[in-house]
């Protein structure tokens, strides 16, 4: 096995040199964002391991984690809490998933001074009430009026949100009285002036091409954009659009490059042909969720691929930090993460080469894999630890320095 550097550097490889350097330094400040922006160790690791819990495959989001579920509005502009990041997204077996979910509530939780009983509880009670869902055969979903306790309570704070909070983040205006998207907003970077031509000469020919909701838009302006943890170092930009009859309407479209799934050299169920990467993230986006966020699709730029969406002042995460406190609220915000990661997977059943949902509602029933899950997920913890500081040894010795 080669190093950590190494197999790091050799899965970036390609990706845009600024935006990489702010993903290495931001690995760097906490286990938990090392293991975020570290995904394709987690599944060249687990593609070693023979005696791994076998499952049917299933289609999975590929990088669930305990942010990776969030809310957005729906096209049905209902604010929902669901899996919300299907960059990776691919067909797998369905407790490969689940494993790195597991992973994820240990590590976060040790960062969150939790007791490692504590941790330990919560993990199994994941486990049980994933399983159960999947026994049920029934998807769940959450709004504001289904949800019960802390993800009530958030969902009814973000639905409150309104547009000109992030106008007034992420805008100027210009001596010319233009509104425009502002460089210095901290995740807001200038382009070169030739790309931002091209950029929004290309938005605007999307938005004349495509019969959508955006017909009565302009576009007045476009910035790089830096988001994440994983996805930093991919082409990713924002444009600020202007409504044609309602001028003092505006709306963020988000435009992100889709890489192939960093699970692809891993796993060896056979995968369907995509038109595009962007096609496959947005297709099965579309698949696992119980509705989808308002505007989105897919382009082509220059050769890339990218899935648009738009951005919206009611998208956010659980705060686990406010609530650390709280082992109720927390297990309580554990308990949906569980309902959902499930659902996710009965919804996408029997779809071109997953499992049909009888397979998995066996699985549900089952309990022969609970145990050897949390134990490859508390040794796993362990080696993301170890893995950890050897990445900082190198982080300080300048090994991912351009």
């Amino acid at each position: 096995m080669t190093d950590i550097a190494t197999r790091i550097i050799e899965f970036n490889k390609g990706r845009l040199p600024e935006p990489l350097q702010l993903k290495y330094e931001a690995m760097a400040e906490s286990m938990f964002r090392f293991f975020r922006g570290t995904c394709h160790l987690f599944y060249e690791d687990l593609n070693q391991k023979e005696d791994f819990p076998d499952s049917p495959p299933v289609w999975i989001c590929g990088d669930m984690h305990i942010e990776n579920l969030g809310s957005f509005k729906g096209d049905n502009r209902q604010v929902y809490f669901d899996l919300n990041d299907f960059d990776e997204a691919i067909l797998a077996p369905c407790l490969w998933e689940i494993a790195r979910m597991l992973t994820s509530i240990l590590l976060a939780f040790k960062e969150l001074e939790l007791s490692e009983t504590e941790a330990l509880n919560i993990t199994r009670q994941f486990i049980d009430v994933y399983a159960k869902t999947l026994a049920k055969g029934k998807t769940i979903n959450l709004d504001a009026r289904t949800a019960d306790g802390i993800v009530s309570e958030f969902l009814q704070q973000v639905e409150k949100r309104k547009q000109k909070e992030l106008l007034k983040k992420r805008t100027f205006l210009s001596k010319k009285g233009k509104l425009l998207l502002s460089t210095d907003y901290p995740k807001h970077l200038q382009l070169n002036p030739d790309l931002k031509v091209e950029l929004l000469s290309h938005m605007e020919q999307y938005l004349l091409q495509n019969a959508t909701l955006l017909d009565d838009y302009r576009v007045k302006d476009v910035v790089f954009r830096l988001a994440g943890t994983g996805s930093l170092g991919v082409k990713r930009y924002v444009f600020l659009l202007q409504n044609k009859v309602k001028t003092s309407k505006y709306l963020f479209l988000d435009m992100k490059q889709a890489l192939p799934s960093a699970l692809k050299p891993y796993v060896s169920v056979k995968q369907p042909q995509w038109a595009s990467e962007a096609e496959r993230v947005m297709a099965l986006k579309f698949r696992m969720q119980a509705v989808s966020p308002a505007l989105q699709g897919c382009t082509l730029f220059k050769g890339d691929s990218f899935v648009l969406e738009e951005m919206q002042p009611s998208e956010d995460r659980i705060d686990f930090e406010q609530i650390k406190n709280s082992y109720k609220d927390i297990n309580r915000v554990i308990v949906d993460m569980a309902e959902l990661a499930a659902s996710s997977q009965l919804r996408s059943t029997g779809r071109q080469g997953s499992t049909i949902a009888d397979k998995i509602i066996a699985l549900g029933k089952n309990h022969a894999w609970h145990e050897p899950l949390l134990k490859y997920a508390c040794a796993y913890a362990e080696q993301v630890k170890k893995d950890f500081n050897e990445y900082l040894a190198f982080h300080k010795k300048g090994a991912f320095k351009e």
